[in-house]
């Protein structure tokens, strides 16, 4: 059986109850919560840009819209909120110099599911890489892959000139 790739990208959620079925998404500074409920046999993820929403225009972007939208929807496919486990990964550190939203992504995260009483059995926040992840929300199993893409310095990162060492696709 082939299973079935859900691709998520920034502001996005996405449920299933499928065994064969995972969601992928790349993190950086942003974070992702693998939500899911082991008796009903479904589960979800977000991928959150922003801790908090400076305006209305980006709210689908913030953290408290991303984690009230799937929490609805798993409740919508028969999952109760005093079952649901939480896993949260992301929160990178990427550019050095700048604002560390990756902290303040995973700070918002934690706290959340510690307001709403949901256990966060797993976390990987933080730190300076790029990850990769893959979510079975029939039943949690959760894969993680730090990239090469490490913390850049933009105060002495090299400046390709135009035209040179920049491909596109």
């Amino acid at each position: 059986m082939t299973e079935q790739r859900i691709h998520i990208t920034q502001g996005e959620y996405a449920t299933a109850s499928v065994p064969d079925v995972y969601i992928s998404t790349l993190l950086g500074s942003c974070v992702s919560c693998c939500l899911w409920d082991p008796v009903a046999g479904v589960g979800g993820m977000n991928h959150m840009l922003l801790a908090k929403s400076p305006a209305a225009t980006v709210r689908t972007l913030s953290g408290i819209h991303a984690m009230e939208m799937l929490i609805n929807d798993l409740i919508k496919q028969g999952a109760r909120k005093d079952r649901l486990s939480a896993k949260a990964f992301g929160g990178a550190r990427m550019i050095k110099g700048l604002s560390d939203i990756g902290s303040q992504n995973a700070e918002f995260t934690v706290g959340y599911l510690s307001q709403e009483c949901i256990p966060l059995v797993t976390q990987s926040l933080g730190g300076t890489h790029a990850r990769t992840l893959r979510f079975w929300p029939a039943t949690g199993r959760v894969m993680q892959k730090l990239t090469d893409t490490r913390v850049v310095d933009v105060e002495t990162a090299p400046v390709a000139a135009p035209g040179h060492g920049v491909e596109l696709f």
